[in-house]
C-alpha cells in the first residue's frame, strides 16, 4: 500500500507536468514504468485517466471566470463572447471524436518506445522548424479566432492519438502554424482538453468493471491531488514563459528526450 501511493504520487507529478507542457506524457510514462516497475492498480488505465480529472480541475480554477458565461460579474457581451469561445472548443473537439474512436484501437497496438521515440524527435524538429519561420501573427485572443480556424487546431489534435505525439503539443504547433499568438495557442490547447479528457475519464469509470477497495481510491485520489497541484504549477509556468519565450526550448527537450528513450531500450535489449 505504501509503495502504490509513493508511485501514485510520481505519476501525478509526471501527469501534471507532462499533460500541459508540449513534451508528451506518454514518453515520460514509458521511462517512469520502466524505473519504478509499475504493475500495480496505479498501472490500470482506470488510474491513468482518472487522475487527469486532478489536473482537469486545475483548468477550470485558473480560468475559472473566463469559462465561466454565468458569471455574474460578465458583461452580456462578455458572456456572449464567452458561449462563442465554448461553441468553438466543442466544434475543434469533433475531428478527435470522430476519427479518434476510428482508430482507437489500432493506436493501442502501436504504442511502443520505437513509435514514441520517433513522434518526439519529429514533433521537436516541427517546433524548432515553426518557431525559426517569420510568422505573421493574425490571432490574439479567442475573439479573433474563426469556427474555421478552430476546427483546423481541432484536426491538428487528432494527431495525438499517435503515441508520443502529446495532445498539447500538436495542438499548440498547429495553432502556431494557423497564425495563433503563442498564449493564444496554448490556452486554447487547455480548454481543448476539458472536455476531450474529462470525458475519457468519466467513460473509464462508468464502465470500469473491477471492485475497487479501499487502498485503492485513496491510490487514486492520491494521484488526482499531486496531478491537480502540479497542474496548476506547470500551467501558470507555461503561460508566463510563453508570454516572452518561444517553444524551441521544448523541442530541443523531445529530441533530447526521444534519443535517451532509444539509447535506453537499445543497451537494455543489448543487455538482456
Amino acid at each position: 500500500m505504501f509503495f502504490e501511493v509513493i508511485k501514485s504520487i510520481i505519476l501525478g507529478i509526471v501527469e501534471g507536468v507532462t499533460e500541459w507542457l508540449p513534451i508528451s506524457s506518454t514518453g515520460h510514462m514509458i521511462l517512469v514504468n520502466e524505473f519504478i516497475g509499475n504493475e500495480d492498480f496505479t498501472a490500470s488505465d482506470l488510474f491513468l485517466y482518472v487522475i487527469q480529472l486532478g489536473a482537469i480541475l486545475a483548468v477550470v480554477t485558473i480560468f475559472f471566470r473566463k469559462l465561466n458565461p454565468f458569471a455574474l460579474s460578465k458583461t452580456p457581451e462578455e458572456k456572449a463572447d464567452t458561449w462563442n469561445m465554448w461553441f468553438k472548443v466543442i466544434a475543434a473537439c469533433i475531428p478527435a471524436a470522430v476519427i479518434g474512436l476510428l482508430f482507437n484501437d489500432y493506436m493501442d497496438k502501436i504504442e511502443n518506445w520505437q513509435v514514441v521515440s520517433a513522434m518526439l524527435i519529429i514533433y521537436g524538429i516541427a517546433f524548432i522548424i515553426v518557431e525559426n519561420r517569420k510568422k505573421t501573427v493574425r490571432v490574439r485572443g479567442m475573439d479573433e479566432m474563426t469556427y474555421k480556424t478552430a476546427i483546423l487546431i481541432g484536426l491538428f489534435q487528432v494527431l495525438s492519438i499517435i503515441p508520443g505525439t502529446s495532445r498539447s503539443g500538436a495542438t499548440i504547433l498547429g495553432a502556431i502554424i494557423l497564425g495563433c499568438s503563442r498564449e493564444t495557442a496554448a490556452e486554447f490547447s487547455f480548454f481543448l482538453a476539458i472536455p476531450v479528457m474529462f470525458g475519457v475519464s468519466l467513460l473509464k469509470i462508468v464502465t470500469y468493471d473491477g471492485a475497487l477497495a479501499g487502498g485503492d481510491i485513496a491510490v487514486l485520489l492520491t494521484g488526482m491531488a499531486v496531478a491537480y497541484v502540479v497542474s496548476l504549477i506547470a500551467i501558470r509556468f507555461l503561460m508566463n514563459y510563453v508570454r516572452k519565450h518561444d517553444f524551441k526550448v521544448f523541442g530541443w527537450y523531445r529530441i533530447a528526450l526521444g534519443i535517451v528513450v532509444i539509447a535506453y531500450f537499445a543497451i537494455r535489449t543489448l543487455v538482456v
